[in-house]
């Protein structure tokens, strides 16, 4: 049994081996977007916060969208609480004194309870009610650069895109889970740009996120995707590849990162990520399906192998896959690294390691087969 789960584990490693090199060539193809300074600003946005609970974070992040240099006039705000039982809406209230740019809509007022996607309805509601020509979606736990708006511009105007997915990074916060955090997500943003980057698959994050207002509804909105809790990001991206192919892209700028807070502890980090893979199955997509099955095959088989090495007393194997696991991970987190200046929290990876085969296989299953808990309601 040992000798049947090693081998398997080794082919399953190498096959992932070769994809994570992939990767790897294909971000190291990126070119970081260059800005045509001379152009006039001229995109009219209209940026989309679903807040829950947020009181805490909502007003940093309003603070950071407002404190950009781009026209006021060319931009809107609009905050949709979603059932609120904190001062998340006295937080965004007090500064619309200042500033006539920023909306508010109570989702309460809108959609009683008893859904499975809050989001997506809150996203909807808000585009109806926008007056800008493209919506940019965050979460209210984000802070972004002065330049993020001017960004967005200047790629939209020099590329033509109709859909943009653009950089997230976790905030370090101190702890070990917010280091495993950070490191964990670097690793799927840097295949997401490299992903996008090279038209190979449908990756993004709602946390940074631009399309043309006209293309959302174009393609039918979230129709088809509603009843799914999450995905307002990645399966809104497939539908938007499907309709508008080529018009996809990525913006690769330093610029234009969202600095995002990491889960505060591990119940609420699982329930996140099983809340990420709940959607595997709905993607069309069916090469990010592969991908993830190949992913959960290896730390599965990976944590199979340790489970009957320690009840045999033999370890030897496992230790030598993990090693060629972790050495190929870092070789591709090298550069993605340097991009997002957190060159230094890669001497926490090697540590990390275990905890992130179990989470895998853990938060993978469960978001296949089972519950969770999220903002405080039980999602199915």
């Amino acid at each position: 049994m040992l000798q049947t789960v090693f081998y398997i584990s080794l082919g399953l490693l190498a096959a992932y081996g070769l994809l994570i090199l992939l990767y790897r060539r294909w971000f190291l193809m990126l070119e970081p977007f260059e800005p045509n300074n001379s152009q006039e600003t001229i995109t009219r946005f209209s940026i989309v916060i679903p807040a829950r609970d947020e009181q805490a974070n909502i007003g940093a992040c309003l603070k950071s969208i407002l404190a950009n240099q781009y026209p006021s006039h060319l931009y809107e705000i609009v905050v949709v609480n979603d059932h609120s039982t904190d001062g998340t809406a006295a937080v965004v209230k007090g500064l619309q004194e200042d500033h006539p740019q920023l909306k508010l809509i109570n989702l309460a007022d809108h959609i009683g309870d008893g859904l499975n996607a809050y989001k997506k309805k809150a996203i909807e509601l808000a585009i109806s009610q926008t007056s800008g020509d493209w919506i940019i979606t965050t979460d209210a736990d984000c802070v972004v650069s002065e330049n993020w708006l001017a960004l967005f511009d200047a790629y939209i105007q020099q590329t033509k895109v109709v859909f943009v997915a653009a950089p997230v990074q976790f905030q370090h916060t101190g702890s070990f889970i917010s280091i495993f955090q950070l490191l964990d997500f670097m690793s799927l943003q840097g295949i997401t740009a490299a992903a996008v980057g090279a038209g190979a698959h449908s990756m993004c994050n709602g946390a940074n996120l631009a399309y043309q207002k006209k293309a959302f509804y174009e393609v039918g909105q979230f129709a088809g995707i509603d009843q799914i809790a999450s995905g307002d990001d990645m399966l809104l991206m497939q539908k938007m590849r499907t309709a508008f192919p080529g018009k996809l892209g990525f913006l690769f700028h330093q610029g234009a990162i969202v600095s995002t807070l990491p889960m505060p502890n591990w119940k609420q980090f699982i329930n996140q990520r099983i809340r990420w893979a709940s959607k595997g199955t709905h993607y069309q997509d069916k090469s990010i399906f592969w991908v993830l099955l190949l992913v959960y095959l290896v730390n599965l088989s990976l944590l199979l192998l340790f489970v009957i090495g320690l009840i045999n007393g033999h370890l030897t194997q496992l230790k030598y896959l993990v090693l060629f696991k972790t050495v190929v991970e870092l070789f591709f987190l090298f550069p993605v690294s340097r991009f997002f200046g957190q060159t230094d929290q890669l001497l926490y990876f090697p540590i990390m390691q275990p905890v992130h085969i179990c989470y895998t296989v853990i938060a993978g299953w469960l978001g296949k087969f089972g519950n969770y808990q999220w903002k405080g309601r039980a999602i199915k």
